[in-house]
């Protein structure tokens, strides 16, 4: 039977389980994540939102009355790696549960060893579809699917009259998949794409790619990349002089350090995000009940900062620790550690967590979830949209390069 929202709320209580923890051996949960590497910026936010889940839920006695032991390895931004890693974890070290690696491309690499032992994996960082189209029946999307991950930016483009657009994106199947699903809504809602490029993984240099958006001259522009493309893009729009009405970025455009590197360069600048430190709170008039809708969140954001003072938070991290709580409360209402209940479970969780909404279907692909859109606004991240709920107003157009400080 398919659980209520109220009725399923990860709130704190809920993971504190039955009283006193016994003396049993702690519950071991193993996990592949990018510590170094091409995603370590990221990787290392999905780490800490795990620790602090693992820490919070220890503190309140643990899962079926015992302790979490969680193991992390470096999969060095490798999805090989991860899969081995995975595969020693399960069959060596007999861990009872894993928490997912970040990013669609070792999560897609990976997730073959998991299905192949039924091991149930709430997928915290991997928002592309093809991911649960395989007949995989062990992974479940916990993120916004990428399609949608620019329709803030399309939407606030639309509104505003704008007519053209141009996309570039990594060729990666995270970004191809967020790329196709800009130019799929840009196209509804009337706007004329006039360059849609891949660049390869890794690529540094920008310039042939940016002086032929420069050429089109775009009313918007769209860079669908990981975080040191992202910075690497902006920067080079400033050299060569590339003077969009808006510009916004994806995965890495919303951390901390993207504003520290970039200085003001990072102002106008719009992001796609899946939560934001903000919403705890956010409340808009009582539009989002925080309570409700986010169980969970201000305590996280106080512990992350009691753990980690001073590090970087993200939607990163709050996904991670939605996941975590996600799989525990499963673990919870199975009643055990069997994979098969525990799958169960997770498919019939209709509720909220830290990270907001989670329910997914039949293939495991999130059908609750919401993206944010933010504009870099004097040094912070504004949530422009939805604009239902948005406490502020996107500042356009971006002016030129040449008229700001």
């Amino acid at each position: 039977m398919i659980r209520t929202a109220a009725a399923c709320v990860v709130a704190a209580a809920s993971l504190g389980l039955s009283g006193i923890a016994q003396a049993q051996a702690p519950i071991r949960i193993g996990a592949s994540l990018s510590l170094t590497g091409n995603f370590a910026e990221l990787g290392q936010t999905f780490d800490r939102g795990y620790r602090v889940c693992v820490q919070q839920a220890n503190a309140r006695g643990g899962v079926l009355g015992r302790k979490i032991a969680l193991t992390v390895e470096d999969d060095k931004s490798e999805p090989a790696t991860a899969a081995a890693i995975y595969e020693k974890l399960i069959t060596k070290d007999k861990v009872d549960a894993v928490f997912s690696p970040y990013s669609s491309g070792i999560t897609d690499g990976m997730a073959d060893v998991t299905e192949r032992h039924r091991m149930p994996m709430v997928a915290a960082g991997a928002a592309t579809r093809s991911i649960y189209k395989k007949g995989r029946k062990f992974i479940f999307m916990v993120f916004t699917p990428a399609e949608a991950y620019l329709e803030g930016l399309v939407d606030v483009a639309a509104k505003r009259g704008l007519k053209t657009i141009a996309v570039i994106y990594e060729d990666s199947i995270f970004h191809t998949a967020i790329a196709q699903g800009m130019i799929d809504l840009a196209k509804r809602r009337g706007l004329q794409v006039v360059v849609a490029e891949a660049y390869p993984v890794k690529t540094t240099d920008f310039s042939a790619l940016l002086n032929k958006i420069k050429a089109a001259n775009p009313d918007v522009v769209a860079a669908t990349s990981y975080f040191n493309d992202a910075v690497a893009i902006v920067r080079q729009m400033k050299e060569a002089g590339v003077d969009p009405r808006m510009a916004g970025v994806t995965a890495g455009g919303d951390l901390p350090k993207f504003y520290e590197v970039l200085g003001k360069s990072a102002e106008f600048v719009y992001g796609a995000s899946q939560w934001e430190p903000d919403l705890v709170k956010l409340r808009a008039g009582g539009v989002i009940p925080i309570a409700s809708s986010y169980p969970g969140a201000r305590e996280f954001v106080e512990d992350h900062e009691k753990q980690f003072p001073g590090a970087d938070m993200s939607y990163q991290s709050a996904a991670a620790f939605g996941g975590c709580q996600i799989l525990l409360d499963s673990i919870r209402r199975a009643g055990s550690l069997d994979r098969d209940k525990v799958r169960a479970e997770i498919l019939k969780f209709d509720g909220n967590t830290a990270f907001g909404a989670f329910r997914v279907d039949a293939e495991g692909i999130q059908i609750a979830h919401k993206m944010l859109t933010f504009q870099w606004q004097d040094g912070k991240k504004a949530i422009i949209w939805p604009e239902a709920i948005a406490p502020a107003a996107a500042r356009f157009p971006t002016p030129p390069w040449s008229k700001r400080p």
